[in-house]
């Protein structure tokens, strides 16, 4: 059901989120990547080879994954967090339910994958009968987006900006401190995820410098 009052109040602050965004100076920090899949950035070992853990934190970086153990700002800012929201007309049990729920079509079966969170919300996706990535379409509600659109990443803005209005997820971004937000193991190719490495980097990293600026 549509609340009035916070569709506005999202509307005012996504305004206001975009227009920063725009003028912000986003720089992507690079990974690099060995034969043996170990993986190293700012000169520190985020995993030692294809079958170790990563790590979650290093002196200048907070490296996103829900399944980090031991790592407690790595899961806290993952897509997969529990973190519940409004977001056009319906509550959200985390980002993750919306990312997934872009790859069905039918509109009633999305509303049911609203509801999953943590692991089971990316799970999910193996309900659904429609392969998004042969036509670079995803769907949300009933409308279609081209997945390299403007009119997409504004979409996931607006989703963004609905999560502020969880205060957990403000508190969790503004405890990273001055410290780089990454997501090593996110897919880096668009055509195969509906939110690329990139892609999170940038909008988590841009939030963050958003919400700090509005405390001073």
């Amino acid at each position: 059901m549509r609340n009035l009052f916070l569709d506005l109040k999202i509307k005012r602050e996504l305004k206001k989120f975009v227009a920063f965004k725009n003028s912000y100076n986003f720089k992507m920090k690079e990974i690099e990547k060995r034969d043996d899949g170990a993986v190293f950035c700012d000169g520190a070992c985020l995993r030692e080879n294809a079958d170790a853990e990563w790590v979650g934190e290093t002196e200048s970086l907070v490296n996103v994954g829900y399944i980090i153990h031991g790592a407690n700002h790595s899961k806290v800012l993952s897509n997969l967090f529990p973190y519940k929201f409004y977001f056009k007309g319906h509550k959200m049990a985390c980002a993750e339910s919306v990312f997934q729920a872009f790859k069905f079509k039918d509109k009633k079966l999305q509303k049911f994958v609203f509801e999953y969170s943590a692991l089971n919300a990316n799970r999910v996706k193996g309900c659904s009968d429609y392969d998004w990535k042969e036509s670079g379409k995803v769907y949300f509600l009933g409308k279609e987006y081209d997945r390299h659109s403007k009119e997409y990443e504004l979409l996931l803005d607006e989703m963004y900006v609905s999560m502020l209005q969880n205060p957990l997820f403000v508190q969790a971004l503004k405890n990273v401190g001055d410290k780089y937000i990454m997501h090593a193991m996110g897919e880096e190719d668009r055509d195969k995820t509906t939110f690329s490495r990139e892609e999170f980097e940038k909008e988590l990293n841009i939030l963050k410098a958003y919400v700090v600026s509005k405390h001073r």
